[in-house]
């Protein structure tokens, strides 16, 4: 006899356990006759017999699967699906952007080091001046 009730207090603690698990996952829409919480108190106090009426009578039964539609606060929809953050060597923008600055400094720099050149042309260019104005006067 002990085994017979040792038997039933386990398919009971199972059986609540299934009617909890799938009350608490059930979508609101496919929750009949009660509240949620209404399901979840009569499945407490009245086991076994609240999980087996939840499953006859509290629980929409699904004879095909049905089909996943989109509701507001379930996630977002593909197209609004927030990007996964990528690494900055796997970002084609990053590198781009490394890529037009280095070839920004790299002008700037080139243009620095013209400026320079052009500066010691002018300075040599005035110097072969000044010698040759001198060289082209006469001593008086």
């Amino acid at each position: 006899m002990a085994r017979f009730w040792l038997f039933f207090v386990v398919a009971n603690l199972i059986l609540t356990a299934a009617a909890l698990i799938s009350c608490l996952s059930a979508e609101d829409e496919d929750i009949r006759g009660l509240p949620r919480i209404g399901w979840v108190i009569v499945i407490l106090l009245f086991s076994p017999v609240g999980s087996i009426v939840w499953f006859f009578v509290g629980k929409t039964p699904y004879s095909v699967p049905r089909k996943q539609v989109w509701r507001p606060g379930s996630g977002f929809p593909e197209n609004e699906r927030p990007r996964r953050t990528v690494a900055p060597d796997d970002d084609p923008d990053f590198l781009k952007g490394i890529e037009r600055n280095r070839r920004e400094l790299e002008a700037a720099q080139q243009t620095e080091a013209e400026r320079e050149l052009l500066r010691k042309w002018e300075e040599d260019l005035r110097r072969r001046e000044d010698d040759l104005n001198k060289r082209d006067k006469p001593d008086d």
